[in-house]
């Protein structure tokens, strides 16, 4: 029986017409898989796949997810990251998760910067849960080019198209051109639009990848992207408990130091 794969012409260019031509014809594909991005069990004879090409400094791994989940894209990963996926893979384990207590991952977008803690949780709007990310920096930020106090942290992500947060009431609307690669299970990059409309960059990439629930995970997939909460230093603070930052976010947007926006999953 035939594979229903797709190897998107990035994927293609990467491993070459002759690889690429004998996956779709059957060969170096499984048929029974585990989705990397939802962990659950897929089957390519079954079900539209997708081909996910991860490529770190020395190796690369090829591996598969459902199309309903992520497309057929190359994705960069550090080699560590890439190693230690190949581990997970091989053992068949799915990454021991910690509790829904919102873990969060600290990493420096680029030099001079103060540093962006980005933690996750599921989020109640409306009776229904939302899969979050809540960034806060751990200093107050400056508008590029300028000196001296301030925090224009706020006024920057307004101007790519966050929306200010007076109450949790409704989700926040769709802003495109951001997204969030969810791969491997795990979170690895907040994207923005390149320059001149050119391929996505990384405006906050993990230095690991982030460990998330597979609640979280689950509500990603189902709702096909995250909702994001910045807010400036000093506002939301590491909260041990998912209801501890909900309480965060309602004074944070009460106070008028809350914007969000709802950024698709990668390339969906």
């Amino acid at each position: 029986m035939p594979r229903m794969l797709d190897v998107s012409d990035e994927v293609r260019a990467e491993i070459g017409d002759e690889e690429a031509d004998r996956l779709l014809a059957g060969g170096h594909a499984p048929g029974a898989y585990d989705c990397t991005s939802c962990r659950t069990p897929g089957d390519c004879e079954q079900e539209r796949t997708s081909t996910v090409l991860f490529i770190g400094d020395e190796t690369a791994v090829l591996a598969f997810a459902h199309a309903g989940c992520l497309p057929s894209q190359v994705v960069k990963v550090t080699e560590e990251q890439l190693q230690g996926a190949v581990r997970s893979i091989s053992s068949g384990a799915v990454p021991q998760e910690p509790a829904p207590a919102a873990p969060e991952q600290r990493a420096a977008p680029a030099p001079e910067q103060a540093v962006l803690g980005v933690t996750s949780g599921l989020v109640l709007i409306a009776g229904e849960l939302h899969p979050a990310l809540v960034v806060e920096p751990t200093a107050p930020i400056v508008r590029p080019g300028t000196t001296g106090a301030g925090d224009d942290f706020l006024p920057l992500l307004i101007e790519q198209g966050f929306r200010p947060v007076t109450e949790l009431s409704t989700a926040p609307s769709v802003l495109h051109g951001w997204s969030v690669l969810l791969a491997m299970g795990q979170l690895h990059a907040v994207l923005q639009p390149g320059n001149h409309g050119g391929r996505p960059v990384a405006w906050w990439q993990a230095h690991q990848p982030l460990q998330v629930t597979e609640g979280w995970r689950t509500a990603a997939n189902k709702h096909q992207q995250v909702l994001m909460f910045a807010a400036p230093v000093g506002s939301i603070g590491r909260q041990p408990r998912e209801d501890l930052l909900r309480d965060a976010l309602d004074k944070a947007a009460a106070n008028g130091r809350l914007v969000a926006a709802a950024l698709p999953l990668a390339g969906t």
